[in-house]
């Protein structure tokens, strides 16, 4: 006799729980998000998709679909007319410079992120603050996880940052920075830095992207509930972005970006986000021996002056933010002993350099640039990158190919195009006041300037030739190995 049928019910049950186990298995499978901008992906990928990052792809479990019941709400909404703005109002860093960039001073609560490369001051910089901000009201909690306290003790003797109301610990642990709030309760934190802080309850090293969401997260709540200011020191990375997660800019409420070389005296803190101003504030700081200091006037530092007029020198006026700053351009033309000129450019973008050699030599009916070496560069450390700084690399240039100085108190102003034209850029008003301060008479600039100074004469220009009629003619000479091409 033959095997008993298999009994339809017991079929049909083990057919759900298969069908159940699969579906289990499918809700419970690992999936892969991007620790960076949160893109979901059912495989691991090397790269996200979404924001083009490197690394940044880990697995995580499915999470468990829940709702959130309503709740008990702790303050009532009110009309935004009725909401007490005071409790936002700035209080003075005791640092001008770093004030203009901050929208008037730090706000209770608010947590700014200083950023820069190494070496450039960022230590030395809010030390300074710590000391000045710090009064019989307001103390200043400074916290270190680089060095220890004796190091930092002899630089506050160096730049004369001690204070009675400026408190100093070196943690490294996030518990006991929280601990180190109990005890002082500062109306200012400055923590140096934010990725050398760890806490226990999270796995990685310190610098790591959950190390760095969680001390940035815990801080940003203890601000907020105490109304306490916070700044915290970030890296950079060899690109000059910000180290670690992305979310650590979004969480913060100001980002502060400090530049300069480290060869140079000039510093510049530039805002990149700011929720209480404007972002186009840029402050200037010099950095001596004897700490840092700010410049309400930095423009003598890109100057050079003399008795008489050099080749190869052209001044124009750049605008950092809305500051404007008077800044010398110099360029120098020699003839090259190699079958490929050299290119050499400090301070300027080589790009720019090259439109502007090409243009002179095309437009400006300029021969004697193709077969020289040329060597560009600015004074004093300031970098150039905008636009309006076109025509005086231009004339800087034509001035050293034909061995002609420029007239004195000269500054040129303007974008030059393919095209040979000059064209109009943002304030020049501005521009031209800032030359006229500093004792400069004439200008060459852009059609339709708007309001001139009293007392200076400016020339408007509309394409590059017109630009170079400053330049006598007599004295403009050609290469002797062009000339000799061209017989």
């Amino acid at each position: 006799m033959g095997q008993a049928a298999a009994d339809p019910l017991s079929v049909g049950a083990a057919t759900v729980s298969d069908m159940a186990a699969r579906t289990k298995t499918t809700k419970d499978r690992p999936s892969y998000r991007c620790t960076e901008c949160g893109w979901q992906t059912a495989k691991w990928l090397g790269r996200c998709a979404e924001c083009q990052a490197w690394g940044t792809v880990e697995e995580y479990g499915a999470p468990a679909v829940r709702t959130t019941a309503p709740g008990r709400v702790t303050t009532s909404a009110l009309p935004i007319g009725q909401v007490d703005g005071r409790q936002a109002t700035a209080r003075s860093t005791g640092v001008p410079e770093l004030d203009r960039v901050l929208g008037g001073g730090l706000v209770p609560g608010a947590v700014v992120l200083l950023a820069g490369e190494p070496g450039v001051g960022k230590s030395t910089l809010l030390l300074d603050v710590a000391a000045k901000a710090a009064d019989d009201e307001h103390r200043t909690l400074y916290v270190t996880g680089e060095e220890s306290a004796s190091q930092v003790r002899l630089r506050a003797d160096r730049i004369g940052a001690i204070d009675d109301h400026l408190y100093l610990a070196a943690e490294t642990d996030l518990a006991a920075v929280l601990g180190h709030l109990d005890a002082v309760r500062p109306s200012l934190l400055i923590l140096d830095s934010v990725q050398t802080i760890a806490s226990p309850e999270i796995d990685g090293a310190p610098g790591g992207m959950a190390q760095v969401r969680e001390v940035a997260g815990a801080l940003i709540r203890a601000s907020k509930e105490r109304g306490m200011s916070t700044l915290l020191v970030g890296h950079v990375t060899k690109d000059g972005a910000i180290a670690g997660p992305r979310l650590l800019e979004h969480l913060v409420d100001v980002v502060l970006s400090f530049e300069g070389d480290r060869h140079a005296r000039l510093r510049l803190v530039r805002g990149v986000k700011n929720r209480y101003g404007a972002t186009d504030e840029v402050g200037c700081f010099e950095l001596h021996d004897e700490g840092i200091v700010g410049l309400a006037d930095p423009s003598g530092l890109f100057l050079t002056r003399r008795a008489e007029a050099v080749p190869g020198t052209c001044l124009t006026v750049t605008l950092e933010g809305r500051r404007p700053l008077v800044a010398e351009v110099q360029a120098l033309t020699v003839d090259s002993q190699i079958p490929s000129p050299r290119r050499t450019t400090s301070g300027l973008e080589t790009s720019r350099v090259s439109m502007m050699l090409a243009v002179l030599e095309q437009r400006g009916r300029i021969s004697a640039l193709g077969k020289r070496d040329i060597y560009s560069a600015t004074v004093g450390g300031v970098k150039l990158s905008e636009p309006a700084a076109d025509l005086a690399i231009a004339l800087a240039l034509a001035s050293a190919a034909s061995d002609t100085p420029l007239p004195k108190n000269l500054v040129a102003i303007g974008e030059v195009g393919l095209a040979g034209e000059v064209r109009r850029v943002t304030g020049v008003q501005r521009r031209l006041s800032e030359a006229h301060r500093l004792g400069f008479t004439h200008a060459l600039v852009p059609g339709d300037p708007g309001k001139v100074p009293a007392g200076m004469k400016v020339q408007e220009v509309a394409d590059i030739g017109d630009a170079l009629r400053v330049l006598p003619r007599s004295r403009r000479r050609e290469a002797p190995r062009e000339a000799e091409e061209r017989r």
